[in-house]
């Protein structure tokens, strides 16, 4: 695991990109999201192995990895569950700055985790 960034307290290290280290983590910071993981992990094997490519396993992996940086960092992931309770509001203000914060979290933990 990479040391700790300097964005204020993070529940665990950042984890290598690997599905162990992944699953690890996740069973740390979201255990509830493991079958979930699991489940992705199988399609995007099976799309691989269809597809002769190594991209739905990449993809799985960073979409995993940007998810688990969400968790791991109380900061992203407060914004994160308030922009995603706001996605439906009935003010239509509320809701497209909803969607705006939840598309600045999203891309603000992609940019962390790829360094």
């Amino acid at each position: 695991m990479s040391t700790q960034a300097d964005h204020g307290h993070e529940l665990i290290p950042r984890p290598q990109q690997t599905p162990d280290a992944l699953r690890t983590a996740l069973a740390v910071v979201d255990p509830a999201r493991l079958e979930e993981m699991q489940a992705t992990k199988d399609e995007a094997f099976a799309k691989a192995v269809e597809w002769q490519s190594l991209s739905p396993v990449q993809s799985w992996v960073l979409i995993w990895a940007r998810d688990i940086e969400i968790a791991r960092r109380p900061d992203l992931s407060t914004r994160h569950a308030r922009a995603k309770a706001d996605l439906e509001h009935q003010d239509s203000v509320v809701a497209r700055e909803a969607l705006r914060e939840l598309s600045a979290v999203l891309d603000e933990a992609m940019k962390a985790v790829r360094g």
